[in-house]
């Protein structure tokens, strides 16, 4: 695909932003070489020496003075939070409001942790959502918490709006991917988990809405990897969306002081315990009876209801502990600890606006019929969306280019959308899949070495 061009940077002024009054002051020329009008210029400059020393010497007239006003250390505290929420509401707001006037096709991705809730609540109040200005979209995991899609369901008769929901490819609900994959998926292959129930979902939606400035809940506070990202990101060189974050400079405890004083409806997950809502199978309360939050503790002891704080709230509002109950369990293939699910990690929606590979010397292969017509040679069935089709990029390209060189074909076959085709005829259970094509025949390559040096060896 070709890459769209980037929105102006040149934005358009929303019709509430604060104006200051401007005041013109006409200075008549008392410039010596204006020879043309002397007596002008002496009278300027004679009204100018008597208006100041009439300032000057007029007598000071006494100030009465007012007796301080008595203020207790609470109603300071409280006044500094209204005026500090007042003041990141109305940034919050100019941010929408630039981006949907500016951008024609704007989309809300929302996992309705807090910040998103504050965030469905801003959109509401400039009327966005009713008007279907801002489109929210929601991925279902097929496990996420039981009340998160009827908590889903009372938003949009709250704001009056109706989200796009995006699941796993081919399954039009659970039972069709327990078929599909079973349940255990996520315990077999964390990594193949997320980029079949959340990246590709979440990447297949913003495509299909056209997006072109994506709204996310993302801020400062949430870790060392956003600790530096700003309420606006314009779309990166080489493909990408534009990003606002207009909750960027709030803390999670102005997210739940804006939600009480506003009447922001929350999860309902929040009132037993869970500062961060994602997959129920992988989510634990903060702090949990086995410690795994990192936080032992009785569940449900911290929690927010109704706008009033039960326990030690800090173990939730402490620096990026938003997400402490999170990924509980989880390890990458490398053996990491899990932090991410990859929806957010930088170019997670880079291929949007291009394909993989595309102008060089790897060869495409556009059908079936194509693929199945290659005799000798090296094939990738990959998905463009896919961070580790991504990562190999640059290498498999400078190999396609020394093979050439030798008279050898290296291609690729875009297989998420012909899953049945790459995988009983490709070997391919997970993208990237590369086969070294004999006689016809696809051999897998197992080892996940993609260098240059790696590849070059199959041939």
């Amino acid at each position: 695909h070709k890459q769209r061009s980037q929105a102006p940077l040149s934005l358009a002024v929303p019709s509430f932003a604060s104006r200051r009054a401007s005041v013109t002051v006409q200075n008549a020329s008392i410039d010596p070489r204006d020879k043309k009008k002397p007596a002008t210029m002496k009278l300027v400059v004679a009204l100018a020496l008597l208006s100041n020393a009439a300032a000057f010497m007029a007598p000071v007239q006494p100030r009465t003075l007012q007796p301080l006003k008595a203020i207790t250390t609470e109603a300071m505290i409280e006044k500094a939070k209204a005026d500090r929420l007042a003041h990141l509401e109305a940034q919050s707001l100019e941010a929408l409001t630039l981006a949907a006037d500016n951008f024609e096709r704007a989309v809300f991705p929302n996992a309705m942790i807090v910040g998103d809730c504050v965030i469905t609540h801003l959109l509401g109040k400039l009327g966005y959502l009713e008007s279907g200005k801002v489109k929210v979209m929601v991925v279902d995991t097929f496990h996420l918490f039981d009340s998160t899609m009827p908590f889903l369901d009372s938003l949009e008769k709250k704001y009056n709006f109706k989200a796009e929901i995006f699941g796993p490819a081919d399954c039009e609900d659970k039972d069709v991917y327990l078929k599909k994959y079973g349940d255990k998926l996520w315990v077999a292959d964390v990594e193949q988990y997320d980029k079949i129930c959340k990246v590709e979902p979440f990447q297949r939606g913003l495509k299909t809405l056209n997006t072109d400035v994506m709204i996310n809940g993302r801020r400062r506070d949430h870790g060392a990897e956003r600790a530096y990202i700003d309420i606006a990101e314009v779309a990166p060189i080489g493909g990408g969306l534009a990003k606002l974050n207009p909750l960027a400079y709030w803390t999670l405890e102005d997210c739940f002081d804006y939600a009480a004083a506003n009447g922001v409806p929350l999860h309902p997950t929040v009132a037993l315990g869970y500062p961060s809502q994602g997959d129920e199978k992988d989510t634990v309360p903060v702090p949990d009876p086995d410690g795994l939050s990192g936080f032992k503790g009785d569940a449900g002891s911290v929690k927010f209801v109704d706008g009033k704080w039960t326990g030690d709230k800090a173990i939730w509002l402490d620096y990026g502990n938003e997400r402490k109950g999170r990924f509980v369990g989880l390890v990458n293939k490398d053996g990491s600890t899990k932090t991410e699910c990859g929806i957010h990690v930088a170019g997670a929606e880079k291929t949007f606006d291009r394909d993989l590979w595309e102008g060089g010397a790897v060869k495409e292969l556009a059908s079936q019929e194509d693929a199945l017509a290659m005799k000798d040679g090296v094939m990738v069935v990959y998905a463009p969306w896919c961070q580790f089709c991504q990562g190999m990029e640059e290498a498999y390209e400078k190999f396609a280019a020394d093979a050439a060189a030798k008279g050898i074909t290296v291609a690729k076959y875009r297989g998420d959308e012909d899953r049945d085709f790459v995988s009983s005829k490709f070997n391919t259970e997970s993208f990237p899949t590369i086969n070294v094509i004999k006689g016809g025949k696809a051999t897998k390559y197992e080892s996940e070495d993609r260098s240059v040096e790696a590849l070059s060896a199959l041939v």
